[in-house]
Protein backbone atom coordinates (compact mmCIF):
# COMPACT_ATOMS: atom_id res chain seq x y z
CA UNK A 1 0.00 0.00 0.00
CA UNK A 2 1.40 3.40 -0.87
CA UNK A 3 2.07 5.44 1.98
CA UNK A 4 -0.19 8.99 1.58
CA UNK A 5 2.23 11.61 2.94
CA UNK A 6 4.76 10.04 0.28
CA UNK A 7 2.22 10.26 -2.30
CA UNK A 8 1.41 13.77 -1.83
CA UNK A 9 5.15 14.92 -1.42
CA UNK A 10 6.15 12.66 -4.39
CA UNK A 11 3.24 14.60 -6.60
CA UNK A 12 4.51 18.34 -4.89
CA UNK A 13 7.75 17.43 -6.15
CA UNK A 14 6.47 16.34 -10.01
CA UNK A 15 4.78 19.52 -9.80
CA UNK A 16 7.12 21.58 -9.27
CA UNK A 17 9.80 19.72 -11.32
CA UNK A 18 7.35 20.56 -14.25
CA UNK A 19 7.61 24.32 -13.44
CA UNK A 20 11.18 23.84 -13.50
CA UNK A 21 11.97 22.48 -16.65
CA UNK A 22 9.78 24.60 -18.61
CA UNK A 23 11.17 27.82 -16.86
CA UNK A 24 14.96 26.47 -18.16
CA UNK A 25 13.55 25.36 -21.37
CA UNK A 26 12.15 28.78 -22.17
CA UNK A 27 14.97 30.39 -21.68
CA UNK A 28 16.78 29.57 -24.97
CA UNK A 29 13.42 30.99 -26.77
CA UNK A 30 14.75 34.83 -26.51
CA UNK A 31 18.34 33.67 -28.67
CA UNK A 32 17.02 34.28 -31.53
CA UNK A 33 18.50 32.78 -34.91
CA UNK A 34 20.92 35.70 -36.71
CA UNK A 35 19.16 36.44 -40.31
CA UNK A 36 20.38 34.70 -43.57
CA UNK A 37 23.32 36.48 -45.09
CA UNK A 38 24.34 38.52 -42.20
CA UNK A 39 27.87 38.21 -40.82
CA UNK A 40 27.45 35.21 -38.69
CA UNK A 41 30.17 35.71 -36.43
CA UNK A 42 29.58 39.37 -35.88
CA UNK A 43 25.71 38.80 -35.27
CA UNK A 44 26.70 36.28 -32.80
CA UNK A 45 29.15 38.47 -31.04
CA UNK A 46 27.01 40.80 -31.00
CA UNK A 47 24.44 38.51 -28.88
CA UNK A 48 26.70 38.35 -25.98
CA UNK A 49 23.91 39.96 -23.87
CA UNK A 50 21.65 37.13 -24.87
CA UNK A 51 23.92 34.71 -23.73
CA UNK A 52 25.51 35.85 -21.13
CA UNK A 53 21.31 36.21 -19.67
CA UNK A 54 20.85 32.99 -20.44
CA UNK A 55 23.47 30.97 -18.64
CA UNK A 56 23.09 33.41 -15.08
CA UNK A 57 19.51 31.97 -15.22
CA UNK A 58 20.45 28.72 -16.18
CA UNK A 59 22.47 28.56 -13.39
CA UNK A 60 20.17 30.06 -11.24
CA UNK A 61 17.19 27.78 -11.82
CA UNK A 62 19.70 24.64 -11.79
CA UNK A 63 20.50 25.93 -8.83
CA UNK A 64 17.06 26.28 -7.33
CA UNK A 65 16.23 23.29 -8.43
CA UNK A 66 19.06 21.10 -6.93
CA UNK A 67 17.59 23.43 -3.48
CA UNK A 68 14.33 21.92 -3.69
CA UNK A 69 15.04 18.64 -4.59
CA UNK A 70 17.06 18.03 -1.39
CA UNK A 71 14.88 20.00 0.76
CA UNK A 72 12.27 17.29 -0.11
CA UNK A 73 14.76 13.99 0.73
CA UNK A 74 13.87 15.30 4.49
CA UNK A 75 10.29 16.27 4.12
CA UNK A 76 8.16 13.70 4.97
CA UNK A 77 4.67 15.24 4.81
CA UNK A 78 3.11 18.30 3.65
CA UNK A 79 -0.22 20.19 4.56
CA UNK A 80 -2.19 22.32 2.57
CA UNK A 81 0.00 25.69 3.87
CA UNK A 82 2.67 24.03 2.60
CA UNK A 83 1.32 23.63 -0.63
CA UNK A 84 0.12 26.76 -1.32
CA UNK A 85 3.74 27.94 0.03
CA UNK A 86 5.48 26.14 -2.60
CA UNK A 87 3.03 27.46 -5.52
CA UNK A 88 3.74 30.96 -4.16
CA UNK A 89 7.43 29.82 -4.46
CA UNK A 90 6.99 28.64 -8.03
CA UNK A 91 5.51 31.73 -9.17
CA UNK A 92 8.94 33.85 -9.45
CA UNK A 93 10.62 30.81 -10.62
CA UNK A 94 8.24 30.49 -13.18
CA UNK A 95 8.23 34.09 -13.93
CA UNK A 96 12.81 34.00 -14.69
CA UNK A 97 12.22 33.94 -18.27
CA UNK A 98 10.90 37.51 -18.58
CA UNK A 99 12.99 39.53 -16.43
CA UNK A 100 16.08 37.38 -18.32
CA UNK A 101 14.54 38.53 -21.56
CA UNK A 102 14.63 41.91 -20.24
CA UNK A 103 18.18 42.49 -19.15
CA UNK A 104 19.35 40.76 -22.96
CA UNK A 105 17.37 43.69 -24.73
CA UNK A 106 18.11 45.97 -22.68
CA UNK A 107 21.64 46.06 -20.48
CA UNK A 108 23.07 48.04 -23.73
CA UNK A 109 20.95 50.31 -23.26
CA UNK A 110 21.71 53.03 -21.08
CA UNK A 111 18.59 54.65 -20.48
CA UNK A 112 16.36 50.93 -19.68
CA UNK A 113 19.26 48.47 -18.07
CA UNK A 114 18.72 50.09 -14.61
CA UNK A 115 14.91 48.83 -14.61
CA UNK A 116 15.73 45.53 -16.62
CA UNK A 117 17.97 44.70 -13.60
CA UNK A 118 15.81 46.10 -11.25
CA UNK A 119 13.51 43.88 -12.55
CA UNK A 120 15.36 40.98 -12.45
CA UNK A 121 17.12 41.53 -9.01
CA UNK A 122 13.27 41.56 -7.34
CA UNK A 123 12.03 38.15 -8.73
CA UNK A 124 15.61 37.46 -7.29
CA UNK A 125 14.92 38.45 -4.05
CA UNK A 126 11.56 37.02 -4.06
CA UNK A 127 12.59 33.38 -4.98
CA UNK A 128 14.92 33.29 -2.25
CA UNK A 129 12.69 35.02 0.27
CA UNK A 130 10.00 32.52 -0.50
CA UNK A 131 12.73 29.23 -0.33
CA UNK A 132 13.44 30.80 3.49
CA UNK A 133 9.57 30.76 4.10
CA UNK A 134 8.94 26.97 2.74
CA UNK A 135 12.10 26.03 5.02
CA UNK A 136 10.96 27.80 7.98
CA UNK A 137 7.58 26.10 7.47
CA UNK A 138 8.56 23.13 7.26
CA UNK A 139 10.51 23.16 10.49
CA UNK A 140 8.64 24.62 12.86
CA UNK A 141 5.32 22.09 11.56
CA UNK A 142 6.68 18.77 11.84
CA UNK A 143 7.37 18.16 7.89
CA UNK A 144 10.82 17.06 8.57
CA UNK A 145 12.22 14.07 9.32
CA UNK A 146 14.52 13.46 11.65
CA UNK A 147 18.15 11.84 11.67
CA UNK A 148 22.04 13.54 10.99
CA UNK A 149 20.33 14.26 7.20
CA UNK A 150 17.58 16.64 8.67
CA UNK A 151 20.28 18.28 11.41
CA UNK A 152 22.73 18.94 8.62
CA UNK A 153 19.64 20.40 6.72
CA UNK A 154 19.34 22.71 9.30
CA UNK A 155 22.70 23.27 9.64
CA UNK A 156 23.11 24.43 6.00
CA UNK A 157 19.79 25.85 5.77
CA UNK A 158 20.72 29.12 8.59
CA UNK A 159 22.98 30.14 5.50
CA UNK A 160 20.32 30.45 3.44
CA UNK A 161 18.91 33.23 5.70
CA UNK A 162 20.92 35.67 4.20
CA UNK A 163 20.60 34.97 1.19
CA UNK A 164 17.62 37.21 0.29
CA UNK A 165 19.73 39.75 1.69
CA UNK A 166 22.67 39.50 -0.15
CA UNK A 167 20.22 39.60 -3.56
CA UNK A 168 19.00 42.58 -2.49
CA UNK A 169 22.42 44.25 -2.38
CA UNK A 170 23.49 42.74 -5.51
CA UNK A 171 20.07 44.49 -6.91
CA UNK A 172 20.79 47.48 -5.00
CA UNK A 173 24.20 47.47 -7.14
CA UNK A 174 22.22 48.48 -10.13
CA UNK A 175 22.16 51.68 -9.43
CA UNK A 176 25.64 51.90 -9.44
CA UNK A 177 26.31 49.83 -12.31
CA UNK A 178 24.22 47.21 -13.72
CA UNK A 179 26.74 45.15 -15.14
CA UNK A 180 28.50 44.55 -11.61
CA UNK A 181 24.39 43.82 -10.46
CA UNK A 182 24.33 41.11 -13.12
CA UNK A 183 27.91 39.77 -12.81
CA UNK A 184 26.85 39.02 -8.84
CA UNK A 185 23.99 37.12 -10.06
CA UNK A 186 25.93 35.00 -11.96
CA UNK A 187 28.60 34.17 -8.93
CA UNK A 188 25.87 33.67 -6.39
CA UNK A 189 24.94 30.57 -8.70
CA UNK A 190 28.19 29.33 -9.03
CA UNK A 191 28.82 29.88 -5.33
CA UNK A 192 25.93 27.71 -4.69
CA UNK A 193 27.12 25.14 -6.68
CA UNK A 194 30.42 24.37 -4.48
CA UNK A 195 30.38 21.00 -2.40
CA UNK A 196 28.50 21.46 0.69
CA UNK A 197 27.09 25.03 -0.08
CA UNK A 198 23.35 23.20 -0.54
CA UNK A 199 22.44 20.07 2.04
CA UNK A 200 23.41 16.39 0.35
CA UNK A 201 23.59 12.71 1.67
Amino acid sequence: MVDEAAKDTARLETFADGVFAIAITLLVLEIRIPDPGADLGQSLLNQWPSFAAYVTSFLTIGVIWVSHHQMFRIIRRTTTTFLFLNVLFLLPVAFVPYPTALVAGHILEPGTRLTAVLVYGAVSVAIAAMFNVLWAYAFRNGLVTSGPGADRARQVSRGFLIGPLIYLGGTLLAFINPFISMAVFAGLAVYWMLPGKIPSD
